[in-house]
């Protein structure tokens, strides 16, 4: 879960009392008071830290597309173009700006990232999506979007790399590429036309490529469930960081 750091108050200098707006009348037939000589260590430099005001990473692109209600952002970041592995970040806006939770380790599409993503092409969507349901094979968390439980999100067979995937679909949450949102993951609901590919889901990692999908571990899968809120308009802003940062 995202914790708020304090915010932090500073004066940064002593003012010194000089008559005028010092808070004493001035006396011209007294001679004025030796200056005195401080001896002690001068007061230290403390920075006041504000978060920044624009999500990390991101290019005045990417950045319009974030809607302007969002105030949880799901950042995922590629290493490359052509990379499977990329980085997840959940950051909360605050009144100070947007806060970094910690950085988890990702897997994306075998191929990496693709501005136009097609049925098939191995390639995860970059773009920024909404975050509206979720579900999984595994019970409720108690997360506070709407859960689908159920046997439809059994997951069999092997990866690209042989690594089983059962319980890739323990927990999801659906990315609302080509999808209707307010729908159960498993609704195959394809607005853009079946070519345009869907299913495109944050799931468990399965310690391989996905074939279009962001998987985490499954601990941090559960935290993200846990940590997004419908109120706070989450989205997941994806692809690789060149992308990113147009």
């Amino acid at each position: 879960m995202i914790t708020h750091k304090p915010r932090v108050a500073l004066l940064a200098a002593s003012l010194l009392l000089t008559g005028c707006g010092g808070g004493a009348a001035a006396t011209p037939d007294r001679e004025p008071a030796p200056a005195r000589t401080t001896t002690g260590s001068p007061m230290p430099d403390i920075a006041l830290e504000v978060a920044p005001q624009q999500l990390p990473g991101l290019g005045p692109g990417t950045w319009a597309k974030v809607p302007s209600e969002a105030r949880q952002a799901v950042v995922v970041t590629g290493r490359g173009r052509n990379s499977s592995q990329s980085t997840v970040v959940l950051y909360e806006r605050s009144d100070i700006g947007w806060e970094a939770g910690a950085e988890w380790p990702a897997h994306n599409a075998l191929r990496g990232w693709t501005d136009h993503h097609r049925a098939g092409d191995l390639r995860s969507p970059v773009g920024v999506f909404t975050l509206t349901d979720a579900g999984g094979l595994l019970r409720d968390p108690g997360t506070r979007l709407p859960y689908d439980h159920g046997v439809g999100f059994t997951a069999t067979g092997a990866g690209f790399e042989g690594e089983p995937l059962a319980g890739s679909f323990d927990y999801v949450i659906a990315i609302n590429y080509n999808r209707e949102p307010g729908t159960s993951p498993l609704d195959w609901t394809r607005p853009l036309g079946a070519s345009r590919g869907g299913g495109i889901w944050l799931h468990v990692d399965h310690d391989g490529p996905t074939q279009g999908c962001v998987s985490i571990a499954r601990e941090h899968m559960r935290e993200l469930l846990l940590a997004l809120d419908p109120d706070l308009h989450p989205v997941v802003v994806m692809g690789d960081a060149k992308s990113l940062a147009r």
